[in-house]
Parts: C-alpha cells; sequence; structure tokens
C-alpha cells in the first residue's frame, strides 16, 4: 500500500522497491521482479499448491508459476524419493552410514551391478 493507503500501480511499485534497494545498499542486479520470484520459490518449499502460490504472487497462468517453482518442487520430489528408496533397502535407521563400502556377502548379493561385472563378484 502506499503511503496514501491505495494499492501501488506497477511501475510504482517498481520504483518504491529499487529506491529501498538503493537505501539498503544492495547491488543494483536487485529488481523487484526477485521479490515475486523468490515468494513463489518459499511457498512451494512450503508445499503450497501452484493455485495457492498464484493467489499470492498475481500470476495469471499455471505456466508461469511452474517456472518458478520448477526446481523447489525438483529438489522436494528428490529428497522424498531417495527417502523412500532408503526405505525400501532397509537404510534408512541403519546405523551404517549410506556411502561407505559394502562389507558383507549378503548385501552384496543385493547390490545392483553393472553387466559384465557379475563375474567379479561370484565368490
Amino acid at each position: 500500500m502506499t503511503a496514501y493507503g491505495s494499492a501501488f500501480s506497477v511501475k510504482g511499485f517498481q520504483q518504491f522497491v529499487s529506491a529501498a534497494i538503493g537505501e539498503a545498499g544492495l547491488p543494483a542486479r536487485c529488481k523487484a521482479h526477485g521479490l515475486r520470484k523468490a515468494a513463489a520459490r518459499r511457498l512451494a518449499e512450503a508445499g503450497c499448491s501452484a493455485h495457492e502460490i498464484m493467489a499470492v504472487t498475481g500470476h495469471k497462468t499455471l505456466s508461469e508459476v511452474e517456472r518458478y517453482t520448477r526446481m523447489a518442487s525438483q529438489e522436494r520430489l528428490n529428497a522424498a524419493a531417495m527417502a523412500k528408496q532408503l526405505e525400501n533397502n532397509g537404510l534408512a535407521n541403519s546405523p551404517r552410514p549410506v556411502g561407505k563400502r559394502v562389507e558383507s556377502k549378503r548385501e552384496k548379493a543385493h547390490m545392483a551391478l553393472p553387466r559384465g561385472l557379475e563375474p567379479l563378484f561370484s565368490s
């Protein structure tokens, strides 16, 4: 809201943010649009739906929101997928850190090996 209690115009808001950026001593590359993008990303990281994000950021189409939130969604999906894999392998509560060398024959039998290397582990 402006000092007069009305909503900013797009240009007026950009000028307001530019002035605040200058007063804060931030680099000139900082822009008002970055706030919108950051808000979309943070909302996506918090698990908000695309429609919820659109309500906050004012985007008109889902494709615009998806452009900003794709990476946040990818990171969240990656973490969920890795947690499922660890749980499936019984390693989620394992005292052994993931990524250490597998020592037991039982564990070796369950490892996925590239084709052509099977004879190396046939002992």
